[in-house]
């Protein structure tokens, strides 16, 4: 059911997947303030519904998943502030365990890479373009693009896309491990709610461990992360889901996951 409450994006839900648009395709769905604030209530609702296991990320229209900062609303003047969760509500998002894929469609210039970085999993169309191009004009991508991607793709790689600002398609992408699946732009949303759904097979208590233990363990040595108190961990261990796979394995069956 979409969300008619958002003017400048779109939100639907399927299952226990959520959906969210970027919905300012003749800006090519770069974003202002106001979009910035509507995207972060979008994900505080989707991080708070326990009946919300998986989410997506897109754009409108064929030319643009995210175009990044809309300068023209910059540069005439136009409110600039940033939620505390980030570009879109997510580059600063840390506390997120769900998973979140993003479904690139056209362009994903600065802020609109950087979206898509800050994600678990990303399919995109062949159509698809990548750049973090902001030093071009003077700027920086201050929003997790210059840690997140030498990260993701290692140092060199990175620094050669970051030092020369230049763009990269689809099947570079896919080489360099940025994307994990190319597609006709016309299969895009259906092969991410495939992935979302496959997700969905799986315990949601026991994605979230897995994602925060991953995530939290970046740039940890092994003992130190073996070793990390987390949360996730501890509701797993005691949910009704971790008593339900061993039984449905046992009785040969599809578990009947709760997610508590």
């Amino acid at each position: 059911m979409s969300d008619p409450a958002y003017e400048f994006i779109k939100t639907e839900t399927r299952d226990h997947v959520f959906t969210m648009t970027m919905n300012r395709p003749e800006r090519m769905n770069a974003l202002h303030s106001p979009a910035h604030m509507e995207m972060a209530d979008a994900w505080d609702r989707f991080a708070d519904d326990p009946e919300l296991w998986v989410g997506i990320v897109t754009g409108a229209g064929e030319r643009a998943f995210c175009a990044g900062n809309d300068l023209k609303h910059t540069a005439g003047g136009g409110d600039m502030t940033i939620p505390p969760s980030g570009f879109a509500g997510l580059t600063s998002r840390f506390d997120c365990s769900k998973p979140i894929i993003s479904a690139v469609n056209g362009v994903a210039m600065g802020g609109g890479f950087e979206i898509a970085l800050a994600t678990d999993i990303i399919i995109a169309g062949d159509t698809a373009r990548f750049a973090l191009p902001e030093p071009k004009v003077g700027m920086a991508a201050l929003f997790g693009g210059m840690q997140r991607l030498p990260s993701q793709i290692g140092l060199k790689n990175a620094m050669a896309m970051m030092l020369t600002a230049r763009h990269i398609d689809a099947a570079e992408a896919y080489r360099l491990g940025i994307v994990q699946e190319v597609t006709a732009p016309g299969a895009l949303l259906a092969r991410a709610n495939a992935w979302a759904d496959e997700i969905c097979e799986c315990a949601p208590l026991s994605i979230r461990a897995t994602k925060t233990v991953a995530m939290g363990s970046l740039g940890r040595p092994l003992e130190q992360s073996l070793n990390m108190n987390v949360k996730e961990l501890g509701e797993l261990f005691g949910s009704q889901d971790f008593r339900e796979g061993p039984r449905a394995f046992a009785e040969k069956r599809k578990p009947n996951w709760k997610g508590r």
